[in-house]
This record gives C-alpha cells, sequence and structure tokens, in this order.
C-alpha cells in the first residue's frame, strides 16, 4: 500500500532504520538525518525521489528514497524502499575496515579477574589516583 506523501519519522521506521517511530523522531530532531542537506523535523512529509542523509553511530547514509509504505514490513522489502548511493556505501566500507584495525589490537577475556589480579588491579589504581 503506497502513499504519495508520508511523514519522516514513519517513513524511517517503517524502512528499518530504527526499531521505533519514537526513536527516528529522536534522531530527526537531533540533527541526525537531513532532507536535500536541510535539517528537518520528524513531522515533515517525504515524498519518492527526496534524497536523505541519515547519521547512525560512526556511519552516514545517503539514500534517495524509492518507495512508500505505511506498515512495518519485513526487512527484505524495507530496503527495497531506498537506494544508497555508490560513494555512501564505499565510504561505509572505508569506514568499517578503519574501525576494525583500529580495534583489532584489543583482546576481550571471556573471564573475570583472579582474586590476585583484583588486588594488583587496586594497587595500581591506589599508585595512579593518590
Amino acid at each position: 500500500m503506497e502513499a504519495e506523501k508520508q511523514r519522516l519519522d514513519k517513513w524511517l521506521w517503517a524502512a528499518r532504520f530504527f526499531k521505533t517511530r519514537a526513536l527516528a523522531a529522536e534522531a530527526v530532531s537531533g540533527g541526525k538525518v537531513h532532507l536535500h542537506g536541510d535539517r528537518i523535523k520528524p513531522g515533515r512529509t517525504v515524498k519518492v525521489g527526496d534524497q536523505l542523509s541519515i547519521t547512525k553511530g560512526l556511519f552516514e547514509y545517503v539514500i534517495i528514497i524509492c518507495s512508500l509504505n505505511r506498515h512495518r514490513r519485513p526487512a527484505s522489502e524495507a530496503q527495497l524502499m531506498y537506494q544508497e548511493s555508490d560513494e555512501s556505501i564505499q565510504a561505509r566500507t572505508k569506514q568499517a575496515e578503519t574501525a576494525k584495525a583500529m580495534n583489532s589490537h584489543i583482546q576481550y577475556s571471556d573471564k573475570r579477574p583472579s582474586k590476585k589480579q583484583r588486588r594488583q588491579i587496586v594497587r595500581f589504581k591506589r599508585v595512579q589516583n593518590p
């Protein structure tokens, strides 16, 4: 079921960029979503052909709206509601590779520190913060 115009926050929710309409509205109000480069409000109506730039975390999506849908559909159908630019895809993959390279040296332990290790941590913190 398609319409000619739809609220931006509802479209972002239906296209599965945000889990709830409240989160979508909060992101739009917070300046994380721009329409044709301009900051907008959550109640702004969008139509097919509009260009959005959406910032989520470290990543920025530059998309063109292809269709409108009043209801939230499965992810496979939601991906057909927009088309992402090639530059946006390349920039996101580059950012992901950079973030992965920066965090590759960090090793996470699945177990808690032992009693001896906890004592060493406490001693170290006392020396650092007298």
